[in-house]
């Protein structure tokens, strides 16, 4: 892995896990699937403006269609919208903790499931790594957290990993700008569709919110994502997915930092086990692979 490769992965390490921060900003003055719709309609748009101006067309793979649909349903509009409804309630550094844990169930599900093998290093990750998610759930809940907002965080980080088991390999070919673009604007008609069913939108219009939304459409929205797919097509998957071991520690530092949220012993205790899990599982995998 070159220096490039490390930078960019540390970027997006950080541009993940302050997507919580944000998040969590945007919905103390907006209702969460009317502020994710006009997003998603926003980054779409540009990724795919962008993408035509590349020359990358929209005549995609059946393959690549299908990862466009299942990440633009799964990913953009169950995962992040039950994230955004879920953070009216619970603090930013919960849902990056549960959200943190996709690559330790994309490999449990993958060992359970898909036949895919596991060293004890990645076994002992995979326990590590529930070990650390129930001493923070457990300190979360004796503290008096809203168990509605963590169920919908679980869910959530669910739906992520059956989307990362559904379309890996399926957006290679080519027109990734395209593709990213595209399945934002699925993200928008099915966000679009939850908040006239579900939601009635409020504002409260102050440059807070302005900031936390063009933050989190420009940055966490698109460029994390732009960079993600350059460092899986550059190092591969596997490789990649090592940097998510980084998202336990951001997303608990950066709430705290700009959100002031409290951080216990036994919090940092388990983020701490939490990213060595994750690690053991990403390098056990490298090892597999």
């Amino acid at each position: 892995m070159d220096i490039r490769a490390i930078l960019m992965g540390l970027a997006f390490a950080v541009m993940w896990s302050s997507a919580f921060t944000s998040a969590r900003i945007i919905v103390a003055d907006a209702s969460p699937m009317a502020a994710l719709t006009l997003r998603y309609a926003i980054s779409g748009l540009l990724g795919v403006g962008i993408a035509m101006a590349l020359g990358q067309s929209w005549r995609l793979t059946p393959a690549q269609w299908r990862a466009t649909i299942v990440f633009g349903v799964l990913q953009n509009a169950v995962y992040l919208g039950l994230n955004f409804v879920a953070m009216q309630t619970i603090q930013a550094s919960v849902a990056a903790i549960i959200a943190s844990t996709m690559p330790l169930l994309v490999a449990l599900a993958g060992w359970m499931f898909l036949g895919e093998r596991l060293r004890p290093l990645g076994i002992a990750g995979l326990i590590a790594g529930v070990a650390g998610v129930g001493m923070i759930m457990g300190a979360r809940i004796d503290g008096g957290v809203d168990i509605t907002g963590l169920v919908l965080c679980g869910i959530a980080v669910v739906a992520l990993t059956i989307a990362t088991l559904s379309v890996r390999g399926a957006t290679s070919g080519g027109n990734f700008l395209m593709i990213v673009g595209l399945q934002m604007l699925v993200g928008c008609l099915a966000c679009g569709l939850a908040t006239l069913l579900f939601e009635t939108p409020r504002l409260n219009p102050s440059w807070t919110l302005a900031a936390a939304f063009a933050y989190t459409t420009l940055v966490p929205g698109l460029a994390a994502t732009l960079v993600w797919f350059w460092l899986v097509n550059r190092i591969g998957a596997t490789r990649a997915a090592t940097f998510h071991f980084l998202n336990p520690f951001l997303g608990v530092a950066v709430a705290a930092l700009l959100l002031s949220e409290p951080l216990g012993a036994r919090d940092l205790l388990g983020v701490v086990v939490i990213a060595l899990g994750i690690l053991a599982v990403q390098i056990s995998r490298q090892t597999v692979s």
